[in-house]
């Protein structure tokens, strides 16, 4: 692969983006979820207030993302001890290329009833295998970076699709990635594990990522269980439950443009 990480810090604000964030649509554009996890670093380091935790990010995607340095500005817009709401933005080139707003929330100093499915059975973690892409994919970047272990569907079968995932790299050089950045990385595969179109003929790119997790992940190890929902003008929702080897975690949702190459 010959990276060592996602980005290299470039100054307090800026990074660099490395090949290895190249999505799978260009090889100059990044895939949205290394930029994604940038904000939920820069969200989680923002002004921090003791005993919150980052619980919900939203990014909204105003462009191709160039696989170029990255400048991020952040301002706190809600500040509290119980909650803070957090933006940033994102400029590449010149250009504005993402918006992003995050929830931080204070611990509970007592545990509330817990309403999750946590004692579900989660599928086993499969043999490591090799996933294949399709023609033309442009796979030494993104793809290669992460580490992908399906245990139904998979790349260039129609249909929902389930995958264990981590990144094999740190988001930022030198720095260990936080559990919720790593599931920032993780979660916008949605839309490419549960396609329902052929990649060759079609684009159906997200112009969004929101994840919320109830709890923080614990481990390397994400699984992401997707589905893909086309309508009838060009739209789509791809929505993926997100777990650790533990159980549920939370969500993730993007919303896609649909449109012939």
């Amino acid at each position: 692969m010959g990276h060592d990480a996602f980005y290299e810090p470039a100054g307090v604000d800026t990074f660099v983006a490395t090949p290895a964030t190249a999505g799978p649509w260009d090889a100059g554009s990044q895939h949205a979820g290394p930029p994604s996890a940038l904000f939920a670093r820069a969200f989680e380091r923002h002004e921090p207030v003791a005993g919150q935790q980052l619980a919900r990010v939203a990014v909204d995607i105003l462009r191709p993302v160039p696989v170029a340095p990255l400048t991020l500005r952040v301002r706190i817009v809600r500040p509290g001890r119980r909650i803070t709401l957090v933006e940033g933005v994102a400029e590449a080139d010149g250009q504005e290329v993402l918006h992003a707003r995050g929830w931080r929330i204070a611990q509970a100093p007592e545990q509330p009833p817990v309403a999750a499915p946590l004692d579900e059975v989660l599928p086993d973690l499969p043999a490591e295998d090799t996933a294949g892409f399709w023609p033309g994919a442009h796979t030494a970047g993104y793809v290669e970076a992460m580490e992908w272990r399906f245990v139904s569907g998979a790349f260039g079968r129609p249909g929902p699709a389930r995958v264990w995932m981590r990144p094999r790299l740190p988001l930022v050089a030198g720095e260990e990635t936080s559990p919720f950045c790593r599931t920032m990385m993780i979660a916008d595969s949605g839309n490419g594990v549960s396609a329902h179109l052929d990649p060759a003929r079609w684009l159906f790119v997200n112009v969004d990522l929101t994840v919320v997790l109830h709890r923080q992940p614990r481990g390397e190890w994400v699984l992401l269980d997707a589905e893909t929902t086309i309508g009838p003008a060009g739209a789509a929702l791809a929505a993926s439950r997100l777990s650790d080897r533990d159980g549920v975690i939370g969500q993730g949702m993007q919303t896609l443009v649909v449109a012939r190459r």
